[in-house]
């Protein structure tokens, strides 16, 4: 048996990167999952991954800063699963200039796929836990604990150069984190944040070979300067960037039971860098 066996996760940008990894984890480990990604395609083959592996999983297609998108997913989660234990806010990309090139357009953009639509998710998701908790009160039955993980940033703990939307975004979802762990211990919810250092993904290979993300028809610039890159590498005392599946395991020590008198705490998963 897993330790996640008969639990729903809600994940967001899962169909790729750091959220696939997620994704599969959970559902090694027992857990239903609701795989979302902005293209159908990605979010689809997570499902099937999952599904060949024999674990349940089911695909919530479209961009979290949609229209109705939070409600959306959280019922996604509800309907083809029955329940709602696990929230993960792991969507998002980087859009990145200095601050006197920075766009209102590129501020605006970065702060609603990284604060808005947790935001908005885990608002949908309040009255699914508040009455799946009185049920289980009413019967006289125990209240199980249930997680949220909300996905930061190094730079959101310490900023980073050219970065100051995507640094204060960051940032925002501490704070989001800490007061949504004092609003829902009652209903025992943990919330905690995990902050990513370099973790090697399509959003942090060098910049010199020139990639670029289709988010809902603009062509993004991604990737870090390779003098930046190198320079950074050799500051984590492990001597690597991390894998997304390293990340994955940070994510899933905060959903396992033996962390379910942990909240409102940020976990650095970044091979022993301190800034």
């Amino acid at each position: 048996m897993g330790k996640l066996d008969g639990k729903v996760a809600i994940v967001s940008g899962s169909g790729r990167g750091i959220g696939r990894e997620i994704a599969l984890k959970f559902a090694a480990d027992g857990a239903a999952v609701v795989v979302n990604d902005l293209d159908a395609e990605p979010a689809k083959q997570t499902v099937a991954a999952i599904e060949s592996q024999g674990g349940r999983a089911t695909a919530c297609v479209g961009s979290v800063t949609g229209d109705g998108f939070a409600q959306r997913f959280v019922q996604t989660g509800v309907d083809d699963f029955g329940s709602l234990d696990i929230i993960v806010n792991n969507a998002g990309y980087t859009w990145d200039s200095v601050i006197q090139k920075m766009t209102d357009e590129q501020w605006d953009a970065i702060m609603d796929v990284h604060v808005k639509a947790p935001f908005q998710i885990l608002r949908a998701a309040q009255p699914v836990i508040s009455a799946a908790v009185k049920k289980a009160k009413d019967a006289g039955e125990a209240v199980p604990c249930r997680k949220v993980v909300n996905i930061s940033s190094l730079a959101g703990v310490g900023g980073n150069p050219g970065q100051a939307n995507y640094s204060a975004a960051k940032a925002a979802v501490i704070g989001l984190t800490k007061t949504l762990a004092k609003e829902w211990g009652r209903y025992n919810v943990t919330v905690n944040t995990v902050a990513f250092g370099l973790i090697k993904t399509r959003l942090t290979e060098s910049a010199a070979d020139g990639d670029t993300i289709d988010v809902e028809g603009k062509k993004i610039k991604v990737g870090v300067n390779p003098g930046l890159l190198s320079a950074m590498e050799h500051m984590i005392p492990l001597g690597r960037a991390g894998t997304p599946a390293d990340a994955a395991g940070a994510v899933y020590l905060m959903c396992i039971p033996e962390s379910d008198y942990i909240s409102a705490q940020t976990l650095i998963c970044g091979g022993g860098i301190m800034l």
